[in-house]
């Protein structure tokens, strides 16, 4: 029972924990991460119910049920709890939301699986199935919904719109999930497919991205010290972009494009800290609490508010005001 428990519901949990390892930016939240396994607890309970109750309703077999049916049924369930996240700003890159899906999902199978050694385990005695359980259902589960963050975190990265990323990404779970229950080769074939691509596939996207993330935070720190700079010795009227913002005085009152200058200053200097915080992390430092930020960071909603929504639409363009620019600075709020 001891060797049946440990290889059915540990490692997915072990290789978690090596993801969490790799992410060297330091960009997982551990209240959001603790959501997300609370919601592969809950979500798996919740599946069994719906699952119990569809296959009663419509009367359809379990063999025809797990096949084409509970697939829909539960990654459905799994990636409610990211549709929130991601409207709330969240999830800033394809890295993290990987770990999130996939701590989903880890969840998901260990509360599945627990369920299956309480009810089956005197009748399992063959160890194999609970290794195809432990490395391969438990897999695809956290597998399927890493796939489903990472499609929704590299679709709307590239502003192709949230409701899009969420259907591409649920359309791909289900696709995965679907194909794993269909047995089109032996499970032991399967499990060994499924362990063999989910973890390098992950890896993958971590390398990938973490370069990514180096790159935008090299760029966008250059960019944003030389425009504070300009504004700081009064010669951002020479540069392209204050041009651009002194056209603003024929359409928006003086207060107003004098608000619209103390925004783009302070969040310069908030956006250029929330990039210093997130190098100073990913080398091990930790950073102390700053006594300023929270009043700053109110000072710089004031400001957005006072601006309209017109005035921030303005200035976007200048200061490339994309979600993950937001995103950084809610990080910052945390800190």
């Amino acid at each position: 029972m001891i060797i049946k428990s440990f290889v059915s519901l540990v490692p997915v949990f072990l290789f978690l924990a090596v993801f969490l390892y790799l992410d060297s930016m330091k960009l997982v939240n551990k209240a959001v991460l603790l959501t997300c396994l609370g919601w592969g607890f809950a979500s798996a309970g919740l599946s069994f119910y719906m699952n119990t109750w569809l296959m009663t309703q419509f009367d359809l077999p379990f063999g025809t049920y797990s096949r084409f049916v509970a697939p829909v049924a539960e990654e459905v369930l799994k990636c409610l709890v990211f549709i929130p996240l991601l409207r709330r700003n969240r999830i800033g890159f394809m890295i993290d939301g990987a770990i999130y899906g996939f701590a989903i999902g880890a969840a998901f199978s260990l509360t599945e699986n627990i369920f299956y050694l309480l009810n089956y385990a005197p009748a399992g005695n063959n160890i194999m199935v609970w290794i195809i359980r432990g490395f391969g259902t438990a897999f695809m589960h956290g597998g399927t919904m890493a796939v489903f963050g990472i499609l929704c975190m590299s679709a709307i990265n590239r502003e192709t719109g949230t409701g899009l990323a969420i259907a591409a990404g649920l359309a791909m779970a289900i696709f995965i999930h679907g194909i794993y229950n269909l047995f089109i080769v032996s499970p032991v074939v399967s499990t060994l497919i499924i362990l063999l691509l989910v973890p390098l596939s992950i890896v993958l996207i971590f390398q990938l991205n973490e370069k990514h993330i180096r790159d935008w935070l090299e760029l966008e720190f250059d960019s944003e010290i030389n425009m504070l700079r300009m504004i700081r010795k009064g010669q951002f009227s020479l540069t392209k972009t204050g041009r651009f913002l002194l056209s603003l005085r024929a359409h928006f009152p003086p207060e107003t494009v004098l608000d619209i200058y103390c925004f783009i200053s302070l969040y310069l200097e908030l956006s250029m800290k929330a990039k210093a915080v997130m190098i100073l992390q990913e080398n091990g430092f930790n950073v102390p609490q700053d006594p300023e930020l929270a009043p700053r960071l109110a000072e710089l909603k004031a400001l957005k508010k006072n601006i309209g929504r017109a005035g921030f639409l303005a200035i976007s363009p200048v200061l490339r005001v994309g979600r993950k620019d937001l995103w950084k600075l809610g990080r910052l709020e945390k800190a």
